[in-house]
């Protein structure tokens, strides 16, 4: 393998973790945006205010809990994806010195 396909193998895993965080950035406004229209509709109805507050408050909680849960999980797995990619390219450069200098392959 190349120097130039390990770039672009490096290359393609980071984008793959940046869509995976940005998917969850998005699904996250996404839930956001559902409990806002939720608590609106609460709002609006007959239900008395500081009850429908409480159950605002606690549908942005919610939302805005597992959004942090899935923004922390693709930033775990965007790292992994990292390390994986390093640890990789590691093994890659030494088989590339070790051709290069007719040392024993292991």
């Amino acid at each position: 393998m190349s120097a130039e396909e390990i770039t672009s193998s490096v290359e393609t895993i980071e984008i793959e973790a940046e869509k995976t965080l940005e998917e969850a950035r998005s699904r996250a406004n996404e839930i956001i945006l559902k409990a806002k229209e939720e608590a609106s509709r609460i709002l609006s109805s007959e239900v008395p205010l500081d009850e429908a507050k409480r159950e605002c408050e606690q549908i942005l909680s919610t939302a805005r809990e597992k959004a942090n849960q899935k923004v922390e999980k693709s930033k775990k797995e965007a790292s992994e994806i990292r390390t994986n990619a390093g640890k990789k390219m590691g093994k890659i450069t030494e088989r590339i010195v070790n051709i290069i200098t007719g040392a024993e392959l292991r």
